[in-house]
């Protein structure tokens, strides 16, 4: 449902503290081209994925794979509350704070993110 895409934007809009333009991109399912949707990513540039064509979006389809095959596979699933709790936890508390990731050197996203903000301060710092 649209109401939930709209919701994870503004969750993390405020919880990045977004204040630049941003890029969205998606696939070209209903709740992205919904007015609601339109409305809570003003301001950014919304890109879609060509109609029945995956590979636009091989990123989020190959995350989709890895939480399946890692986490969600092992459970059988109750309802909506468990499944957000099980891709909660499995986010929250693995991929992104434990999981090594080939393309962040071999650090967990977060530990990346720290490094890169670390850096960033520093060439400011030698600019100044």
């Amino acid at each position: 449902e649209t109401k939930w895409v709209v919701e994870a934007v503004n969750k993390a809009k405020r919880v990045r503290n977004v204040n630049k333009p941003l890029i969205m991109h998606s696939d070209r399912g209903r709740q992205y081209t919904a007015k609601d949707y339109e409305e809570a990513t003003t301001g950014m540039t919304l890109s879609y994925s060509k109609k029945a064509y995956p590979w636009d979006n091989a990123c989020i389809e190959s995350f989709h794979s890895l939480l399946k095959r890692e986490w969600i596979n092992r459970f059988k699933i109750i309802d909506y509350n468990h499944a957000y709790k099980l891709v909660f936890e499995y986010i929250e508390a693995f991929y992104n704070t434990v999981r090594i990731h080939s393309h962040c050197d071999y650090a967990s996203p977060n530990d990346y993110e720290k490094k890169y903000w670390i850096k960033l301060r520093q060439m400011e710092i030698n600019v100044a």
